[in-house]
């Protein structure tokens, strides 16, 4: 048996039901965040049921490995898995997400673009505890660098965005100024079955 026939689906399954319904109701941005948001908080509140494959971190970089993608784009569900110190660069997203803590601790800086190209930390970090959730959109504040507050261990967060994130063209803003575009893709090949509901009979 593999470690991903052991996977508990229910949570995971329900908060895609239950996303899908937001999502065809076409809730204005604000009303979606809040309405996602506690949704979120309740699947990173089990820490049962992602796959260990879709946990595993890379020695090199951080990953992101695809839990599920709408149909319609209209949102995706992603695992970041972090390893020990690894950090992103300064991003954008574009769209809409949510960031809810699984297990571990992150940080998250916000940036503001100014006049000549730079991009500046704006206010205080924001610490991220397995269970809270945060907001990220391009009428939030939607620049940002996260990074693993662990340097002996392994954190994880699960995202959601409006889009599929890995097919959306965003940008890094290296330190020299400027941005450079990238389209992120996805670090697993295969996703989790969560539909086989006869393991449940």
């Amino acid at each position: 048996m593999t470690s991903t026939e052991l996977l508990n689906p229910r949570p995971l399954r329900e908060f895609i039901a239950a996303l899908t319904r937001l999502a065809e109701r076409r809730l204005p941005e604000p009303a979606m965040l809040a309405e996602a948001r506690p949704l979120l908080a309740a699947l990173v509140s089990q820490d049962d049921w992602l796959p260990p494959e879709l946990a595993e971190p890379d020695p090199v970089r951080y990953r992101q490995f695809l839990l599920y993608a709408d149909p319609l784009s209209r949102f995706s569900i992603v695992s970041f898995v972090w390893g020990p110190g690894q950090a992103t660069p300064v991003h954008d997203h574009t769209v809409w997400g949510l960031i809810g803590m699984l297990r571990g601790d992150e940080e998250s800086q916000g940036y503001l673009l100014g006049a000549q190209g730079y991009a500046q930390p704006s206010g205080e970090p924001v610490r991220l505890r397995p269970g809270q959730v945060e907001a990220v959109s391009p009428t939030l504040g939607d620049v940002h660098r996260v990074r693993n507050l662990h340097a002996d261990r392994t954190s994880i967060s699960i995202h959601v965005y409006g889009a599929n994130i890995g097919a959306v063209q965003r940008s890094v803003y290296p330190a020299e100024g400027g941005r450079k575009p990238f389209v992120s893709g996805y670090s697993n090949a295969w996703l989790p079955n969560l539909w086989d509901l006869s393991k449940e009979h």
